[in-house]
């Protein structure tokens, strides 16, 4: 609990940033779905040859995984807050549009009669009969919504939109579970809000004798909330519109801590040697987000490597030379993707296979050769990533003949848990992660050359480089700053420490004499 506290009072302002971009984005989409879904359900009532398509619909994209979604909708829309409130809104409709045709349709017959017995035309007997009275209903449906979205905005953070979830994925990367505390005890105290103010939003719509100082009451709570929420709303969406310098420069980077530690050290080095305005969309799910990012322009640069683009990007044959894969990306992505694949930074991070030392004494485990006598023994717990890539696992399986007992796909530092706790015995790591360090493992040997070289690389859009052209020399500014053993400091300090990406950016930055 105290390291909890500590965490939120030294992390308070950013925290609170991230509370005030998940309100603005939730309640984007709650209107929209709103907005959309209550006349989308209106519509089914009166129409027939519609009902059995709209409902179909919305029960087809509920079934639909939500990252399945943002992954499909990236390409389309791009990152940010674009796909993230579509997707909340989609997931929304459902809830809203049932019960808003369950309401209008359950409407007693004899007050429909009686409605028209008096004259009123059917759009009359709608607006001023079934509706109202279908209101504390559809209210049921919206509240539904509601909550559930301020969750579901969570998967914001994998697409680049901020919010919550940016702490607790970046928590889940680094195992640091203040930092997903502090992600998650917001978030669930928002839905509570959020529950509570569309309560009483269904109790003034509810067409039932209540007494009119307990609705006055509310009308007046409902007000303020409403105030501060659209105050949120204006400052997250409206204001950084208008405030913005007129030059910005989007740093972008990838969903675990090297990369989180990467694009903030860029961010630092531009804002500090010109004056553009700097736009962080920092822990983006894995490749395809990001190249799909500086492709659409959503991101002007982020940094990968060099093994990660040939085989990842570009999809391109092996390559062991590292000058050699060097020169093939740097001409091959600014010819398919019109980017520019800057100098190395210095250091190479190899993607590897680890094991417990003490696991590596009992069998003698040196090289990936070795593991081939107690493979059946032996559970592999591994990045979804690396699972499935021919460059990884699927390529050593070929090359070693190696198939391990059990192979447990799980993302980000839950392959460290599974190791800690015995529940695997191997992991595929980075040469250069922090959590190596942590749980001091055993790096084994690629003694047959399998990976191809992963030095790390600037890629930057060339039309940014075009027209500004200083930008070169301030992200060369880094080059021969970072050699293996640093880069795995600066993420032991996130992992281990506790430390957050920008703070330890920040720092190396002033240790190296690139920033004041």
């Amino acid at each position: 609990m105290g390291n909890f506290i500590n965490f939120v009072v030294s992390q308070r302002s950013a925290i609170l940033t991230r509370l005030v971009q998940h309100i603005g984005l939730t309640a984007s989409a709650i209107v929209i779905a709103i907005v959309i879904g209550v006349p989308l359900g209106i519509l089914i009532c009166r129409t027939r040859k519609l009902r059995g398509i709209v409902l179909g619909f919305v029960n087809v994209v509920q079934a639909v995984p939500s990252m399945a979604l943002l992954g499909l909708l990236v390409p389309i829309l791009g990152i940010g807050s674009k796909p993230a409130i579509f997707a909340v809104v989609v997931y929304s409709l459902l809830p809203i549009v049932k019960n808003t045709y369950i309401g209008v349709t359950s409407i007693d017959p004899v007050v429909i009669e009686s409605a028209t017995g008096m004259g009123l035309t059917r759009n009359q007997t709608l607006f001023k009969i079934q509706i109202p009275l279908a209101l504390p209903i559809i209210m049921g449906g919206i509240r539904i919504s509601a909550v559930t979205s301020v969750g579901l905005m969570t998967l914001a953070a994998f697409i680049g939109a901020g919010g919550l979830g940016y702490l607790v994925f970046s928590g889940v990367q680094t195992v640091n579970n203040s930092m997903i505390l502090a992600g998650a005890i917001p978030s669930c105290i928002l839905a509570l809000l959020v529950d509570y103010l569309f309560s009483q939003i269904e109790v003034l719509v509810t067409p039932k004798g209540i007494d009119l100082k307990k609705e006055k009451k509310n009308f007046i709570g409902l007000k303020v909330v409403t105030a501060i929420l659209a105050v949120v709303i204006i400052f997250t969406t409206i204001v950084p519109a208008f405030s913005h310098k007129k030059d910005t420069f989007t740093v972008g980077s990838k969903n675990y801590t090297e990369q989180l530690v990467l694009g903030n050290i860029y961010a630092d080095l531009v804002e500090e040697y010109t004056d553009m305005n700097v736009v962080r969309k920092l822990n983006l799910g894995g490749a395809a987000v990001t190249t799909n990012a500086i492709k659409s322009g959503e991101i002007d640069m982020y940094p990968d490597y060099t093994g990660v683009l040939l085989l990842n990007v570009l999809n391109a044959k092996m390559m062991k030379d590292p000058d050699e894969t060097f020169k093939y990306v740097k001409k091959e992505m600014a010819e398919k993707y019109n980017c520019a694949v800057l100098d190395p930074i210095g250091f190479n991070d190899m993607w590897t296979l680890a094991v417990k030392p003490e696991l590596a004494e009992k069998y003698n485990l040196k090289t990936y050769s070795d593991l081939i006598k107690v493979q059946d023994e032996l559970t592999l717990a591994c990045t979804l990533e690396f699972a499935n890539r021919e460059d990884a696992y699927l390529g050593i399986k070929k090359m070693y003949n190696l198939n391990f007992g059990k192979v447990k796909a799980v993302d980000g530092s839950f392959r460290y848990t599974a190791v800690a706790n015995d529940e695997a015995q191997v992991l595929d790591a980075n040469s250069t992660e922090g959590l190596v360090k942590k749980y001091k493992l055993t790096i084994l040997e690629d003694d047959k050359g399998f990976f191809p070289p992963y030095y790390a690389v600037p890629v930057v859009r060339q039309d940014t480089l075009d027209k500004y052209p200083q930008l070169k020399e301030v992200l060369d500014k880094l080059i021969g700053k970072i050699d293996e053993d640093t880069m795995r400091t600066l993420n032991y300090e996130v992992d281990s420490e506790g430390k957050a990406p920008e703070e330890v950016a920040h720092k190396f930055l002033k240790e190296v004499g690139l920033i004041k």
